[in-house]
């Protein structure tokens, strides 16, 4: 009895330190060397609703869904399958845009890479995985690309760190 007590008492240390690591691994970010503060020159807060470029297509009291009407949809010099511009009372803040390919997956992330800093490679750190996640933080932009290698669909969240995360606030105000 007494030799598992004092196994149990060396692992508790173990085990609490592997789970901080392992969930500080999933927070950590490339700090962004060029922070764009908006996209395509629409800086972060700007009033969507007041644009003659952007159409909504999806809207509540607090959040729209904008897409451009002439803009052709490409990023990183390449197509993509949607772009939407998302408003949170009425201040720009998230753009979502969808890719289907690992072609331009490649692409993509070599274009985020060059223009906003290079991902630090770990030894022993997973390259490539069915789900591949990256993130890029500046002071004013967050980055985050979702890849889904079974599916080739590639999701790139660009965020205003000041107005993101009000959408949280109204989340809940459609999960009834």
């Amino acid at each position: 009895m007494k030799n598992l007590f004092r196994s149990a008492s060396l692992t508790w240390p173990l085990v609490l330190i592997v789970t901080i690591v392992i969930g500080l691994g999933s927070v950590w970010a490339v700090p962004m060397t060029n922070d764009p503060k908006g996209f395509h020159d629409i800086p972060w807060g700007t009033s969507l609703s007041s644009r003659q470029d952007l159409e909504p297509i999806q809207a509540d009291p607090h959040i729209v869904e904008y897409l451009r009407r002439t803009e052709p949809l490409s990023f990183a010099g390449t197509e993509m399958t949607k772009i939407l511009y998302l408003s949170v009372d009425d201040q720009f803040a998230r753009v979502i845009i969808r890719y289907q390919g690992d072609h331009v997956h490649r692409q993509v992330l070599s274009f985020l890479e060059n223009r906003f800093g290079r991902l630090e490679r770990i030894p022993g750190q997973m390259a490539r995985g069915l789900t591949q996640q990256y993130n890029w933080r500046g002071s004013d932009t967050e980055i985050n690309l979702t890849y889904q290698a079974g599916t080739e669909r590639g999701y790139i969240f660009i965020d205003s760190r000041s107005l993101a995360p009000r959408f949280n606030d109204y989340i809940t105000d459609f999960a009834q």
